[in-house]
């Protein structure tokens, strides 16, 4: 497989990308620090060993200028694009977004509105060769309008819609899209803040998500437990979520 990661460089994301080398996918790594990107892809060629050269170009989700230079960057390196992978993304807690709106600003145009600018992108480029999977890093915080993740889950709430949309207009040309659904994951995105039941490692979630990837599965929650949790959650009424605080 031909893929581009836009977020490899570090969490599920980078954990992704060593597993995709590992069984000799070619990668080629966006990101928006260039430091992280070199070091990542030679941490890549010395895991794929001899023979191996991991690629990497700028790509800033605050900078939509950059999307579509790295992405023609990636399918000249590559010979192509068989996948278009995307983990980057925002996070805050909904105490600090309510305390700074500039941060709620910054956070639902990098999560929602850039990201499907991007994904566009790399939508045109995959169906201009017949297609290809586009997999994108939502998450179970959109599935419902919850207390403690208003602001963070209104982003991935349309995020996920738009894939959900992207999937039933584009599959019969070819575009397979998958969506990740986690669930809290021990990364550096979410050092400090409290676990909840349920918290999961990168390595199980990104076995998960390649797997998802490599069957084109348009919806993915990781760790499955979180599909029936939302189930559940998802059939609660109003009532009742006015009133629980998770």
């Amino acid at each position: 497989m031909k893929a581009a990661l836009l977020g490899a460089t570090r969490g599920i994301g980078r954990t992704l990308a060593r597993r995709m080398v590992a069984r000799g996918d070619s990668v080629f790594l966006l990101g928006r620090d260039a430091e992280d990107l070199s070091r990542s892809a030679r941490d890549l060629e010395v895991r794929g060993g001899a023979g191996v050269s991991v690629g990497h170009a700028p790509c800033d989700l605050e900078q939509p200028e950059t999307f579509e230079p790295a992405l023609a960057a990636a399918e000249e390196a590559l010979g192509g694009l068989d996948a278009v992978v995307v983990t980057a993304g925002m996070f805050a807690t909904q105490d600090q977004l309510e305390a700074d709106l500039e941060l709620t600003r910054r956070l639902l145009t990098v999560n929602f509105a850039h990201t499907v600018v991007f994904c566009e992108h790399a939508k045109a480029r995959l169906l201009a060769r017949g297609g290809g999977v586009l997999c994108v890093f939502s998450s179970v915080a959109g599935e419902r309008g919850r207390k403690p993740v208003v602001l963070y889950g209104a982003s991935k709430a349309g995020l996920t819609r738009y894939l959900e949309g992207l999937d039933h207009r584009e599959h019969a040309r070819g575009l397979r899209t998958v969506c990740i659904k986690p669930g809290f994951v021990r990364t550096s995105m979410t050092a400090g803040l409290p676990e909840p039941p349920f918290a999961a490692d990168p390595e199980p979630v990104a076995a998960r998500a390649l797997a998802a990837i490599d069957r084109a599965r348009p919806v993915v929650y990781a760790p499955r437990i979180w599909g029936l949790i939302m189930l559940v959650i998802r059939s609660l009424p109003r009532f009742v979520m006015r009133r629980v605080g998770f």
